[in-house]
């Protein structure tokens, strides 16, 4: 069972919109964790000519997730999603891609939330095999003003 799986829902949680969404399922949801699903679209802008998301699309994937955590977390409160950015990734590993047709599956855990920056970490997920992890830290933009 999804909490959130409509696009136009995905939409008002996150401040990526289309062709650039890399999320489109929002599974778990608690203060300090997020279960996030992406099936790879064929026609991604981040799929490259022989069906397999880039490397940057399992990037991206990872810091929608994020955005999709932070975005839930605004939403519950009333408030507008917040436009942020990733401000480091540590020990990040891709041990393989997926392709166009797959579905991921993405953890997140909240090691950290202080002054509009949050650091996860999390794996991504196929058919039950992780195929990333990674540590992420991402800076809520309005913060910084």
């Amino acid at each position: 069972m999804s909490l959130v799986s409509s696009q136009e829902a995905i939409g008002k949680l996150i401040p990526q919109q289309p062709p650039f969404v890399l999320v489109d399922t929002l599974i778990e949801y608690a203060d300090d964790h997020l279960v996030s699903g992406f099936k790879i679209p064929k026609e991604h802008v981040l799929v490259n000519r022989d069906g397999f998301l880039t490397e940057a699309g399992v990037i991206e994937h990872f810091a929608q997730t994020i955005a999709l955590h932070q975005g839930y977390d605004y939403f519950l409160r009333g408030e507008d999603p917040p436009v942020g950015y990733i401000g480091s990734i540590k020990d990040f590993e891709i041990i393989r891609l997926p392709r166009a047709g797959d579905e991921l599956r993405t953890s997140l855990l909240i090691l950290q939330r202080l002054f509009g920056v949050t650091l996860v970490r999390g794996e991504v997920k196929l058919h039950e095999q992780i195929i990333a992890t990674g540590e992420m830290r991402t800076v809520i933009a309005k913060d910084l003003e």
